[in-house]
């Protein structure tokens, strides 16, 4: 899943500063700023439900077609930061980070586990997953929205999905190490604690003997202190 059709947002100048920003929030306005290698630092304007709604569509590993009133320029822009209110988490601000579609670029991606892994509903194991995001190299429009990556073959405990096993096309390339373990279903751990707490019981019952306390030592030792001393 890549990023060919950009999401669209319209964006206004922006002349409220400072203390003033406020009054924007509560007429539904949030103020957001367009900057990169291609373009000046532009302080806009958005409507806050249309920036929300973008902000849930396309997160950061997708670009966003800004479009400025009274200009007929699209700014390709990828969200760089989200500023959140600490108590109502409602979008404060966003700044927007404008890049050259004709230069590579890094990116994390979200990985995003699919299908049903044989080793959870037959053999009751813990799926784990080691890895929640990948990061590659690529063109902007390139840019995977998520990986996608399918469990449903994993059989056994012994069994593993690794980063070299990912195909993220010749356009993309996977700067994550190869041998990191993304995701994996590990054995009950009711199994690990019976087999654990097994062994030691079919010891103790093949030694024939009771461990010896420090309560036991201590009497035993006091025991033979006083038979010393009315000898």
């Amino acid at each position: 899943m890549t990023n060919s059709d950009s999401i669209s947002l319209q964006a206004a100048p922006r002349s409220a500063i400072g203390k003033q920003v406020r009054f924007l929030r509560r007429a539904g306005i949030t103020p957001i700023h367009l900057y990169g290698k291609e373009t000046d630092s532009l302080t806009l304007q958005v409507d806050s439900a249309v920036l929300l709604g973008v902000i849930a569509q396309v997160g950061r590993t997708a670009p966003v077609s800004v479009t400025i009133e009274g200009s007929t320029t699209s700014h390709f822009a990828f969200i760089r930061e989200v500023q959140r209110h600490p108590v109502t988490e409602a979008v404060l601000h966003v700044d927007f980070y404008q890049v050259p579609m004709t230069e590579t670029m890094h990116a994390v991606v979200p990985v995003i586990l699919i299908g049903d892994a044989p080793a959870v509903r037959l053999l009751s194991g813990n799926l784990t997953q080691a890895l929640n995001t990948i990061e590659v190299e690529c063109l902007p429009l390139d840019v995977p929205q998520v990986v996608e990556v399918d469990i449903s073959g994993l059989e056994n405990f012994e069994q593993g999905i690794y980063v070299s096993s990912l195909d993220l096309g010749r356009s993309v390339t996977i700067l994550t190490a190869a041998e990191e373990l993304i995701v994996r279903v590990n054995p009950p751990r009711v199994e690990v604690e019976a087999a654990v707490g097994g062994a030691g019981v079919g010891e103790e019952a093949a030694d024939g003997e009771t461990p010896e306390t420090v309560a036991d030592h201590v009497e035993q030792t006091q025991g033979e202190s006083d038979a010393g001393g009315r000898a």
